[in-house]
């Protein structure tokens, strides 16, 4: 059982190629900042991970001019401590599964190439959920959901409501043809039951201790989801 105590782990991709384009990609910045202020500014102390450990790429494109950079953004970069965790991020092999009452997986395109990918990041979700954690991602973080298995053994997003970054929206996006998988596609392979909005519309699904946003807009309202749970699972209210 995890430490009665207020820990949120978030983890992030360590892929900087986006297929055979050439072009960088890594974590988005929204993705990753305004959870990390929202579980900070309830009481959590926060620790990132990545696959590798070590400097987390971000993706160029979640870095914007500072009158279009989401305030949680803009304060996250300005941060010394929080570049310092994005700059020195410890492995997931290091990670303790009873440490943490709170694991939220961001997205960026990088989490397509690494996250459903690595059986370690598989293993670690897997003992933190059956450990009592509350369980989160939001757009392609969702990847790292794939291989994720109960107690019983069965695949965690079986029979369970998810949402993540859609079909559509991959091909509004353009990438639908780079990405190694579609997401929504293989998580309904699993007997999800996928629910969404419209393209990049914020969308929150809350299915107990599973909680999955859409899109980078998403970002807040899951981290509300999640924050709700917690306080309800360990009447931390």
């Amino acid at each position: 059982m995890i430490n009665n105590v207020k820990r949120a782990l978030i983890i992030v991709t360590s892929h900087a190629i986006l297929g055979k384009t050439g072009r960088q990609t890594g974590f988005y910045y929204e993705e990753l900042a305004t959870p990390y202020w929202e579980f900070v500014d309830a009481g959590y102390t926060v620790d990132i991970a990545s696959i590798n450990g070590g400097t987390a790429p971000a993706d160029p494109s979640s870095v914007k001019s500072s009158d279009q950079q989401p305030k949680s953004v803009r304060r996250f970069l300005n941060d010394k401590s929080c570049m310092n965790k994005v700059n020195t991020t410890k492995s997931i092999l290091n990670i303790d599964p009873n440490s943490y009452q709170i694991v939220f997986l961001p997205g960026g395109h990088g989490t397509m190439w690494d996250f459903a990918q690595s059986m370690s990041l598989a293993t670690l979700l897997s003992k933190l959920y059956q450990n009592g954690a509350v369980l989160g991602s939001v757009c392609h973080g969702a990847a790292g959901l794939l291989n994720v298995k109960t107690a019983d053994g069965i695949p965690l997003v079986e029979n369970r409501k998810i949402n993540s970054f859609t079909e559509a929206e991959e091909q509004a996006s353009g990438l639908d043809n780079v990405v190694p998988f579609i997401l929504e596609t293989e998580l309904k392979k699993l007997g999800a039951h996928f629910e969404c909005a419209a393209n990049f519309e914020p969308y929150v699904v809350s299915d107990g201790r599973l909680i999955t946003g859409q899109n980078p807009a998403s970002s807040g309202l899951v981290a509300a989801a999640i924050l709700k749970a917690a306080n309800h699972l360990y009447n931390k209210e």
